[in-house]
């Protein structure tokens, strides 16, 4: 079965706490914890690309494979972004060729805060073909949330990052077990990011189905796999909003504290969310043989979804 056997992260050092934001927007900070739970951003340089941040995740990510005695060596490359600085290439060649895997198949999956889960589910079944998947989200949408026309609701929300995982085709990891995915463009202008402009958003709409479609997706996965909510050991959410992470784990009847949370530190960094936070929380010395983990996301498109993960040591 395949499994994921490693994490890696990048975070920008620049640092953009809610007092600071607060006084440009004209706002006060606690109104920017109370409605998000984010105290901070991480903010990339202005000549820090894409390709910058997702080379730095994939080395890390590498470099801890090589560290656990697994091949680190990929035969398959996938980049999530919805942020890339060009119309095309995107990413994923250039940070191939970076990472020394010129010639090494490399794709692009631009999709925005659903792309890591995507890009773990379809690595999962692409691995056995292709041999280990090096997996990695990278998003700099910090600087068009807060271009103009500025949206105070925006701009408080986004920072930047980038993180990554390999996907091997077998062994002891993290098995992927099963997932569920979805897609309705019957939203899609709700949540978008043109060629030039800002990110624009429909709040009320975004979180009203994202409330209502990620408890459905995991509850349907989980359904599936005859596993109760309350057997997960740990859900990893997308870090949209933690008023959004409680409303889901309300919606399970789980409690919160079950959900891995690092969006108080990073805000939400889009598809890079979701492999930052795993990254973090796989560091965590809690995880035993047997344990299941909930992967989930939801983002622009709409595209939503849930992995079910069993760790296999």
């Amino acid at each position: 079965m395949p499994s994921i056997v490693s994490f890696g992260r990048y975070l920008p050092a620049a640092v953009l706490r809610n007092d600071e934001l607060a006084a440009r927007l004209q706002v006060d900070a606690a109104w920017i914890s109370g409605v998000s739970g984010i105290e901070e951003r991480r903010i990339a340089l202005p000549g820090e690309t894409v390709a910058d941040m997702a080379f730095e995740a994939g080395r890390d990510c590498l470099s801890r494979a090589c560290l656990s005695h697994t091949s680190a060596k990929p035969g398959l490359i996938l980049v999530a972004s919805g942020s890339s600085e060009r119309r095309f290439p995107g990413p994923a060649a250039e940070v191939a060729h970076r990472l020394g895997f010129a010639g090494t198949p490399a794709i692009d999956l631009a999709l925005a805060s659903a792309g890591s889960l995507f890009g773990i589910v379809l690595g999962a079944q692409l691995a056995p073909q292709y041999g280990p998947v090096l997996l990695i989200a990278s998003e700099k949408m910090s600087a068009p949330a807060v271009t103009e026309p500025l949206d105070k609701n925006i701009a408080i929300l986004f920072g930047d990052g980038a993180g990554a995982c390999l996907i091997q085709p077998g062994g002891p990891g993290l098995e992927i077990a099963d997932s569920v995915l979805h897609s309705d463009g019957a939203w899609a202008n709700d949540l978008q990011l043109g060629l030039t402009g800002p990110i624009h958003m429909n709040g009320p709409t975004v979180i009203m189905q994202a409330a209502r479609k990620i408890p459905a997706a995991i509850s349907e996965l989980l359904k599936r796999n005859a596993v109760a909510p309350d057997a997960i050991a740990q859900f990893v959410m997308h870090q949209a909003n933690q008023n959004l992470i409680d409303r889901v784990a309300r919606a399970l009847q789980v409690p919160a504290a079950r959900f891995y949370s690092n969006i108080q530190k990073y805000g939400n960094t889009s598809s890079a969310s979701l492999l930052i936070a795993a990254s973090e929380w796989h560091e965590q010395p809690a995880l035993k043989a047997g344990d299941r983990i909930c992967l989930a996301a939801f983002g622009a498109g709409f595209h939503w979804g849930a992995a079910l993960l069993t760790a296999a040591f």
